[in-house]
């Protein structure tokens, strides 16, 4: 009979926490001299059988994050039959939840991965909106989920920031009148949202920007008719775009991303 130190770590998901916890309480046994072996994604009884036959020739140790109930009972039962000792790594911490929160689990494999995959896209998606903000890079157009157009304080970054919590890569692009909006924007017109303003709002928000940098509010950028020139070239570029356009003047940032994703999920069935 084999005598190497074997232990199975076994799973009906990736089986990576069950995998780590083995590993923390190995190193306590000078964990060189122990082997760690992983079985993910156990589906059905013969999966077990398996694991359980070769556990039991090799004098091993199972330690397992199996939520699924008819698999988790199998294991146990099994293994007290064959002498093998079978560790639920699990069961302290889901009985100690459910005694102090009143609440069963789900008994579903693979929901922390499910959420660490939430995170990540939503990490990703920050960081590409934070790349491809104000039009810095328009390689990023072709890559995005959706793409703002509109002039400078119609709530572009702030919505960018917001949808990208949600998971989608947002892209945007200004709209000044000296400076022709790249090609992208025609080809990939399907993604774009025009974001409008009334002229009044628009001069308030920039006078108050301009105090905020410790500017005078005469400035160019604050000019009515600056300001008459940029939104009229905008809305010209947005019907070249063909896009829809959505006039921000008096809408939170939040109530501006429920109307772009009600419009998008018309378009794209893969948002829910």
């Amino acid at each position: 009979m084999d005598t190497k130190k074997i232990v199975y770590v076994v799973s009906d998901s990736v089986g990576e926490t069950a995998e780590l916890m083995v590993k923390a309480v190995a190193a306590q046994f000078n964990g060189g001299d122990i082997e760690i072996q992983n079985v993910s994604f156990i589906e059905d009884i013969q999966d077990l059988k398996n694991v359980i036959s070769v556990a039991k020739y090799r004098n091993s140790v199972i330690a397992y994050t199996i939520v699924v109930p008819f698999l988790k009972q199998y294991l146990d039962q099994r293994a007290q039959e064959e002498g093998i000792i079978a560790i639920d790594l699990m069961k302290p911490l889901m009985h100690a939840f459910s005694e102090k929160f009143h609440k069963e689990p789900v008994y579903q494999p693979g929901l922390l991965r499910k959420m660490d995959e939430n995170y990540f896209r939503r990490v990703e998606a920050i960081e590409f909106a934070v790349k491809y903000d104000d039009g810095q890079d328009t390689r990023g157009l072709s890559r995005a989920d959706i793409v703002l157009v509109g002039v400078s304080r119609t709530s572009k970054t702030p919505l960018s920031m917001y949808l990208a919590n949600k998971r989608f890569k947002v892209a945007n692009v200004p709209l000044v009148p000296e400076v022709e909006p790249p090609d992208e924007v025609f080809t990939f017109k399907k993604k774009c949202i025009g974001l409008i303003i009334t002229p009044d709002k628009l001069n308030e928000i920039r006078k108050e920007r301009l105090k905020n940098l410790g500017l005078t509010v005469r400035a160019h950028y604050a000019n009515l008719e600056r300001i008459m020139e940029e939104l009229d070239y905008a809305e010209k570029i947005m019907k070249r775009i063909g896009c829809p356009v959505i006039d921000v003047s008096n809408k939170a940032v939040e109530e501006t991303a429920d109307l772009i994703l009600a419009m998008l999920k018309k378009e794209r069935s893969w948002i829910s």
